[in-house]
Protein backbone atom coordinates (compact mmCIF):
# COMPACT_ATOMS: atom_id res chain seq x y z
CA UNK A 1 0.00 0.00 0.00
CA UNK A 2 1.34 3.63 -0.87
CA UNK A 3 2.71 5.21 2.06
CA UNK A 4 -0.11 8.53 1.60
CA UNK A 5 -2.95 7.42 0.43
CA UNK A 6 -6.88 8.52 0.55
CA UNK A 7 -9.49 6.44 3.01
CA UNK A 8 -12.89 5.79 2.56
CA UNK A 9 -13.42 4.86 5.86
CA UNK A 10 -17.08 3.39 7.02
CA UNK A 11 -18.10 3.58 11.05
CA UNK A 12 -21.48 2.59 11.92
CA UNK A 13 -22.41 2.64 7.94
CA UNK A 14 -21.54 6.24 7.19
CA UNK A 15 -18.59 7.67 5.57
CA UNK A 16 -15.85 9.51 7.09
CA UNK A 17 -15.69 13.25 4.93
CA UNK A 18 -13.94 16.83 5.23
CA UNK A 19 -16.72 18.90 3.80
CA UNK A 20 -15.44 22.47 4.43
CA UNK A 21 -13.38 23.73 1.32
CA UNK A 22 -10.55 24.34 3.93
CA UNK A 23 -9.38 20.66 4.36
CA UNK A 24 -8.70 20.80 0.25
CA UNK A 25 -9.89 17.23 0.04
CA UNK A 26 -12.99 15.22 0.73
CA UNK A 27 -11.74 11.76 1.97
CA UNK A 28 -8.90 11.57 4.66
CA UNK A 29 -5.16 10.92 3.47
CA UNK A 30 -3.51 8.69 5.52
CA UNK A 31 -0.99 5.87 5.93
CA UNK A 32 -1.45 2.14 5.59
CA UNK A 33 0.67 1.91 9.47
CA UNK A 34 -1.67 4.06 10.94
CA UNK A 35 -4.00 1.79 10.83
CA UNK A 36 -1.98 -1.57 11.11
CA UNK A 37 -1.46 -2.67 7.45
CA UNK A 38 -5.31 -4.19 7.64
CA UNK A 39 -5.07 -7.05 4.85
CA UNK A 40 -9.10 -6.43 4.43
CA UNK A 41 -8.16 -2.84 3.19
CA UNK A 42 -9.42 -2.89 -0.73
CA UNK A 43 -8.02 -1.01 -3.53
CA UNK A 44 -10.95 1.04 -4.88
CA UNK A 45 -9.60 3.43 -7.57
CA UNK A 46 -8.03 6.63 -7.55
CA UNK A 47 -9.00 9.38 -6.04
CA UNK A 48 -6.86 13.29 -6.94
CA UNK A 49 -4.11 11.46 -8.64
CA UNK A 50 -3.93 8.84 -5.60
CA UNK A 51 -4.47 5.69 -4.60
CA UNK A 52 -7.79 5.27 -2.47
CA UNK A 53 -8.61 2.59 -0.19
CA UNK A 54 -12.05 1.45 1.26
CA UNK A 55 -11.77 0.20 5.06
CA UNK A 56 -14.56 -0.79 8.03
CA UNK A 57 -13.93 0.58 11.23
CA UNK A 58 -14.97 -0.92 15.09
CA UNK A 59 -13.81 2.62 15.95
CA UNK A 60 -12.71 5.99 14.31
CA UNK A 61 -8.60 6.24 15.66
CA UNK A 62 -7.64 9.48 17.19
CA UNK A 63 -5.14 10.48 14.08
CA UNK A 64 -8.08 10.71 11.88
CA UNK A 65 -9.93 14.11 11.58
CA UNK A 66 -13.90 14.34 9.51
CA UNK A 67 -17.16 14.16 9.83
CA UNK A 68 -19.54 10.88 9.30
CA UNK A 69 -22.04 11.32 6.67
CA UNK A 70 -24.50 8.66 5.62
CA UNK A 71 -23.81 7.51 1.43
CA UNK A 72 -26.87 8.98 0.39
CA UNK A 73 -25.51 13.08 1.59
CA UNK A 74 -22.25 12.61 0.13
CA UNK A 75 -23.76 14.16 -3.21
CA UNK A 76 -25.28 17.37 -2.18
CA UNK A 77 -22.48 17.96 0.40
CA UNK A 78 -19.58 17.09 -1.35
CA UNK A 79 -20.39 15.82 -5.12
CA UNK A 80 -21.39 13.19 -7.25
CA UNK A 81 -17.73 12.27 -8.25
CA UNK A 82 -17.57 11.29 -4.36
CA UNK A 83 -21.03 10.05 -4.40
CA UNK A 84 -20.09 7.74 -7.08
CA UNK A 85 -16.56 6.47 -5.15
CA UNK A 86 -18.50 6.12 -1.51
CA UNK A 87 -20.83 3.99 -3.58
CA UNK A 88 -18.56 1.77 -4.90
CA UNK A 89 -16.46 1.21 -1.45
CA UNK A 90 -19.67 0.92 0.38
CA UNK A 91 -20.61 -2.59 -2.48
CA UNK A 92 -17.08 -4.01 -2.26
CA UNK A 93 -16.84 -3.28 1.54
CA UNK A 94 -20.43 -5.15 1.80
CA UNK A 95 -19.34 -7.89 -0.75
CA UNK A 96 -16.05 -8.92 1.14
CA UNK A 97 -17.89 -8.69 4.64
CA UNK A 98 -20.90 -10.97 3.46
CA UNK A 99 -18.49 -13.48 1.67
CA UNK A 100 -16.09 -14.58 4.47
CA UNK A 101 -17.54 -17.99 4.14
CA UNK A 102 -17.82 -20.47 0.90
CA UNK A 103 -21.56 -19.83 -0.23
CA UNK A 104 -21.11 -24.30 -1.87
CA UNK A 105 -19.00 -25.66 1.60
CA UNK A 106 -18.69 -23.48 4.44
CA UNK A 107 -14.70 -22.96 4.42
CA UNK A 108 -13.52 -19.52 5.05
CA UNK A 109 -12.41 -17.86 1.89
CA UNK A 110 -9.90 -15.27 0.98
CA UNK A 111 -9.64 -12.18 -1.17
CA UNK A 112 -8.25 -13.00 -4.33
CA UNK A 113 -5.10 -10.34 -5.16
CA UNK A 114 -5.67 -10.31 -8.68
CA UNK A 115 -9.31 -9.25 -9.19
CA UNK A 116 -12.16 -8.63 -6.89
CA UNK A 117 -13.01 -12.14 -5.79
CA UNK A 118 -13.45 -14.13 -2.64
CA UNK A 119 -12.02 -17.57 -3.05
CA UNK A 120 -12.66 -20.72 -1.05
CA UNK A 121 -9.21 -22.90 -0.66
CA UNK A 122 -11.43 -26.06 -0.18
CA UNK A 123 -13.25 -26.13 -3.46
CA UNK A 124 -12.49 -23.01 -5.51
CA UNK A 125 -15.47 -21.85 -6.14
CA UNK A 126 -15.10 -17.57 -6.36
CA UNK A 127 -17.47 -15.41 -4.98
CA UNK A 128 -17.49 -12.13 -6.83
CA UNK A 129 -19.53 -9.26 -5.90
CA UNK A 130 -22.82 -9.17 -6.41
CA UNK A 131 -24.78 -6.56 -8.89
CA UNK A 132 -28.47 -6.59 -9.22
CA UNK A 133 -29.69 -5.25 -12.19
CA UNK A 134 -33.13 -3.23 -12.01
CA UNK A 135 -35.12 -1.63 -14.85
CA UNK A 136 -36.82 1.91 -14.31
CA UNK A 137 -39.56 2.80 -16.79
CA UNK A 138 -40.64 6.00 -17.78
CA UNK A 139 -44.37 6.16 -19.13
CA UNK A 140 -45.38 9.11 -21.56
CA UNK A 141 -48.81 9.63 -22.88
CA UNK A 142 -48.66 13.15 -25.06
CA UNK A 143 -47.72 15.89 -22.04
CA UNK A 144 -48.38 13.13 -19.67
CA UNK A 145 -46.13 11.14 -17.37
CA UNK A 146 -47.36 8.22 -15.21
CA UNK A 147 -45.33 8.37 -12.28
CA UNK A 148 -46.17 5.70 -8.92
CA UNK A 149 -45.36 6.36 -5.27
CA UNK A 150 -43.78 3.52 -2.87
CA UNK A 151 -44.27 3.62 0.61
CA UNK A 152 -40.87 4.15 1.21
CA UNK A 153 -40.62 7.41 -0.47
CA UNK A 154 -39.93 10.55 1.59
CA UNK A 155 -44.02 12.04 1.74
CA UNK A 156 -45.56 13.24 -1.58
CA UNK A 157 -43.25 11.89 -3.55
CA UNK A 158 -43.18 10.17 -7.13
CA UNK A 159 -41.25 8.87 -9.48
CA UNK A 160 -41.12 6.78 -12.62
CA UNK A 161 -42.00 2.78 -11.94
CA UNK A 162 -39.22 -0.21 -11.46
CA UNK A 163 -38.21 -3.28 -10.66
CA UNK A 164 -35.70 -5.86 -10.08
CA UNK A 165 -35.05 -8.33 -13.64
CA UNK A 166 -35.81 -11.64 -12.71
CA UNK A 167 -33.33 -14.85 -13.78
CA UNK A 168 -33.97 -15.97 -17.66
CA UNK A 169 -35.65 -12.27 -18.16
CA UNK A 170 -34.21 -9.71 -20.86
CA UNK A 171 -34.38 -5.83 -20.28
CA UNK A 172 -37.53 -5.27 -22.39
CA UNK A 173 -39.41 -8.15 -21.04
CA UNK A 174 -38.72 -7.39 -17.48
CA UNK A 175 -40.14 -3.42 -18.25
CA UNK A 176 -43.37 -4.55 -19.94
CA UNK A 177 -44.15 -6.96 -17.03
CA UNK A 178 -43.10 -4.63 -14.08
CA UNK A 179 -45.32 -1.81 -15.50
CA UNK A 180 -48.45 -4.30 -15.82
CA UNK A 181 -47.33 -5.83 -12.82
CA UNK A 182 -47.43 -2.43 -10.70
CA UNK A 183 -49.90 -0.72 -12.26
CA UNK A 184 -52.20 -2.40 -14.80
CA UNK A 185 -51.13 -0.75 -18.47
CA UNK A 186 -49.26 -1.58 -21.79
CA UNK A 187 -46.06 -0.10 -22.97
CA UNK A 188 -44.27 0.04 -26.54
CA UNK A 189 -41.94 1.89 -28.06
CA UNK A 190 -39.02 0.96 -25.15
CA UNK A 191 -35.81 3.74 -25.77
CA UNK A 192 -32.88 3.07 -23.65
CA UNK A 193 -31.74 7.03 -21.68
CA UNK A 194 -28.79 5.98 -18.70
CA UNK A 195 -27.93 3.49 -16.47
CA UNK A 196 -26.62 4.27 -13.00
CA UNK A 197 -24.83 2.42 -10.14
CA UNK A 198 -27.08 2.79 -7.17
CA UNK A 199 -25.37 1.25 -3.95
CA UNK A 200 -28.39 0.72 -1.64
CA UNK A 201 -27.31 -1.86 -1.31
CA UNK A 202 -25.50 -3.39 -4.82
CA UNK A 203 -28.30 -2.53 -7.73
CA UNK A 204 -27.12 -1.12 -11.63
CA UNK A 205 -30.24 0.81 -12.68
CA UNK A 206 -30.77 0.91 -16.32
CA UNK A 207 -33.69 3.79 -17.08
CA UNK A 208 -36.21 3.51 -19.96
CA UNK A 209 -38.62 5.82 -22.10
CA UNK A 210 -41.84 4.01 -23.00
CA UNK A 211 -44.92 4.94 -24.77
CA UNK A 212 -48.27 4.19 -23.33
CA UNK A 213 -49.96 1.73 -25.26
CA UNK A 214 -53.53 1.21 -23.45
CA UNK A 215 -54.93 0.01 -20.28
CA UNK A 216 -56.33 1.95 -17.20
CA UNK A 217 -54.31 2.28 -14.13
CA UNK A 218 -54.84 -0.54 -11.80
CA UNK A 219 -52.16 -0.64 -8.82
CA UNK A 220 -51.13 -3.41 -7.22
CA UNK A 221 -50.82 -2.25 -3.12
CA UNK A 222 -48.10 -4.67 -2.70
CA UNK A 223 -45.76 -2.76 -4.82
CA UNK A 224 -47.09 0.79 -4.54
CA UNK A 225 -49.40 2.87 -2.94
CA UNK A 226 -50.32 5.26 -5.64
CA UNK A 227 -50.11 5.88 -9.41
CA UNK A 228 -51.41 8.49 -11.91
CA UNK A 229 -51.08 10.51 -14.69
CA UNK A 230 -48.88 13.96 -14.52
CA UNK A 231 -48.87 16.90 -16.96
CA UNK A 232 -45.60 17.45 -17.71
CA UNK A 233 -46.23 21.32 -16.47
CA UNK A 234 -48.02 20.22 -13.25
CA UNK A 235 -45.57 17.53 -11.65
CA UNK A 236 -45.41 16.49 -7.63
CA UNK A 237 -42.63 16.04 -5.74
CA UNK A 238 -39.61 14.81 -7.50
CA UNK A 239 -36.44 12.32 -6.62
CA UNK A 240 -33.73 13.79 -5.57
CA UNK A 241 -31.44 14.91 -8.22
CA UNK A 242 -28.60 12.38 -7.03
CA UNK A 243 -31.06 9.53 -8.49
CA UNK A 244 -31.15 8.46 -12.23
CA UNK A 245 -34.94 8.83 -11.73
CA UNK A 246 -34.82 12.56 -11.58
CA UNK A 247 -32.82 12.81 -14.31
CA UNK A 248 -35.07 10.51 -16.37
CA UNK A 249 -38.02 12.78 -15.82
CA UNK A 250 -36.41 16.14 -15.97
CA UNK A 251 -35.04 14.98 -19.24
CA UNK A 252 -38.80 13.99 -20.38
CA UNK A 253 -39.48 17.17 -19.73
CA UNK A 254 -37.02 19.47 -21.67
Amino acid sequence: MSESSFWLLRFENQVLVHTESSAGHVFPISSAAEFGHPPEALLIGQWQGKPCYALDLDSIPSHVQGELMPVRSLFGAVGEEAFTLAGRATQLMDWQKNHRFCGRCGTVQFKKTTEFGMECPSCRMVSYPRISPAVMILIQRGNELLLGRSPHFKPGVFSALAGFVEPGETLEQCCKREVLEEVGVEITNLRYFQSQPWPFPNSLMLAFFADYAGGEINIDPNEIEAAAWFSKDDLPKLPDPVSIARRLIDAACQ
